[in-house]
């Protein structure tokens, strides 16, 4: 189910008045929809994909393509970025002011599609100069199966070999 819309857990709101003065730091026009695209990226849990956008604002006053304008606007501006692409979707995290490199992995689930950062689990190590400009600009992605969907998938399972063992 690669791609599914999964509800967006929201952390503490950015204010519309923060949101209004970032964008316009960045040189862009405070247009609604981009106010409002910059406020959803900044209080999610984790990287939201153009369909998870339109299905959390919900508004009829913008359509997809405006909200997808908007996300490649952030992203020029290096309000946003595009924090993975895995399975072809690109999925959008905002960037805090003055943010430093981007140097931790997302890991993406193969079974819901969901796609999570992990912070924790930053890159390490000596950096040659000489590839430190590349690693900065890259997606470390991992792939596998989230804890939610391990645990699921371990019930149907379990409960599989159960009437298995019933019928013999």
């Amino acid at each position: 189910m690669q791609g599914a819309t999964a509800s967006v857990k929201l952390m503490s709101a950015m204010t519309r008045e923060e949101a209004k003065r970032r964008v316009h730091q960045a040189g862009l026009r405070a247009t609604a929809p981009r106010v409002a695209v910059l406020r959803l990226l900044s209080s999610s849990d984790r990287p939201l994909s153009h369909s998870d956008v339109v299905h959390a604002i919900g508004s009829d006053e913008w359509d997809q393509a405006t909200l997808y304008r908007n996300l490649v606007k952030l992203v020029d501006a290096k309000l946003a970025r595009v924090a993975s692409h895995v399975g072809g979707i690109a999925r959008y995290e905002s960037r805090g002011e003055d943010e430093g490199p981007h140097l931790h992995p997302h890991f993406s689930c193969s079974a819901c599609g969901a796609v999570e950062c992990l912070p924790e689990a930053k890159l390490t190590g000596p950096i040659s100069q000489e590839w430190h400009a590349s690693l900065v600009e890259a997606e470390l992605q991992l792939v596998g199966q989230c804890p939610d969907c391990r645990q699921r998938i371990g019930a149907k399972r379990s409960a599989r070999a159960k009437r298995t063992r019933k019928r013999t």
